[in-house]
């Protein structure tokens, strides 16, 4: 695989876009919106200089990698030479069909189709295409430049040899690559979500404050990060949202979404991204302060 195109340019894309450059591939990467593009590259730019000023990457290195990437608001110009494709959209069912539809149009005959989803059923993105045997799930986790880790799902109809050479990919990338099945949440979400939704459960029925249940699991479980501040961090409409597939899919009342998490879906308190979740987000500040519905 030389050409690699990347759908989405939030902040999975453009994780995804950044490892795939730097490690010497030419990528594209597609967005509907031009100015989404922009910040995309911008953002990459501020990490790549990070780097070097952590000394794990060259000033020439940077140019290099910047040079490997182009951008495209047609998502059928951006695939139409791409080996690989990673689509890295919203978590939404309906937009991934969609988009892996258009992409099964436009994308050469033997290029593979992979989804960062973190949920969705493989089976059923691969359902929307000519070439379910091609579709993959390629799950990066967030930062996507710094964590090692990409859980790679099959779905009912993915070849060996489309896996074997993701996974081959996936180390050339300097990851560590996991192979699952595809069931809802796959093994990262089936695991976390319901470790997460218990924490919101302990917050919403008085047994400990945000700052008590993080602390507790991250000096006695040494989990780096707490479960209410990771989501936070994660985005608490995406924890909804795979609560949600994982709700649906299983049919278990223990994956049934907390009414708080809810709440405060509804109500735009969704973390990091909105700037208030459990926490309240200052830009430039590194001081983690709860919110003042739950001091």
């Amino acid at each position: 695989m030389k050409n690699i195109a990347v759908i989405g340019a939030g902040t999975m894309g453009n994780g995804i876009a950044h490892v795939f450059a730097q490690t010497g591939f030419a990528v594209s990467l597609i967005d509907v919106s031009a100015t989404q593009l922009e910040k995309a590259i911008a953002t990459i730019t501020k990490n790549m200089d990070r780097q070097i000023a952590k000394g794990s990457l060259t000033e020439e290195q940077k140019q290099q990698a910047l040079a490997n990437l182009v951008t495209n608001t047609n998502l059928a110009e951006g695939v139409k030479n791409a080996d690989l494709v990673v689509e890295a959209a919203t978590e939404s069912t309906e937009l991934k069909l969609k988009i892996f539809k258009q992409i099964d149009e436009a994308a050469p005959e033997n290029c593979i189709l992979a989804s960062n989803t973190s949920s969705i059923s493989i089976t059923k993105i691969a359902a929307a295409t000519q070439r379910p045997q091609l579709v993959i799930g390629m799950h990066f986790m967030n930062p996507v430049p710094v964590m090692k880790l990409v859980e790679i799902i099959n779905g009912y109809a993915t070849t060996k040899e489309v896996t074997d050479s993701i996974v081959a990919l996936s180390k050339q990338l300097g990851k560590v690559p996991c192979v699952v099945n595809d069931y809802p949440g796959f093994i990262a979400n089936k695991v976390l979500m319901p470790m997460i939704n218990e924490a919101i459960y302990s917050l919403y029925e008085g047994i400990a404050g945000v700052e008590e249940i993080d602390t507790i699991m991250k000096l006695g479980m040494a989990h780096p990060m707490g479960p209410l501040q990771l989501a936070d961090f994660i985005g608490l409409d995406v924890c909804l949202s795979i609560l949600n597939v994982l709700y649906n899919g299983y049919g278990n009342t223990k994956y049934a979404p907390c009414p708080l998490l809810v709440n405060m879906v509804t109500a735009g308190k969704l973390g990091v991204k909105s700037g208030e979740g459990f926490y309240t987000y200052t830009a430039g500040s590194k001081e983690l302060v709860v919110s003042n519905n739950f001091k």
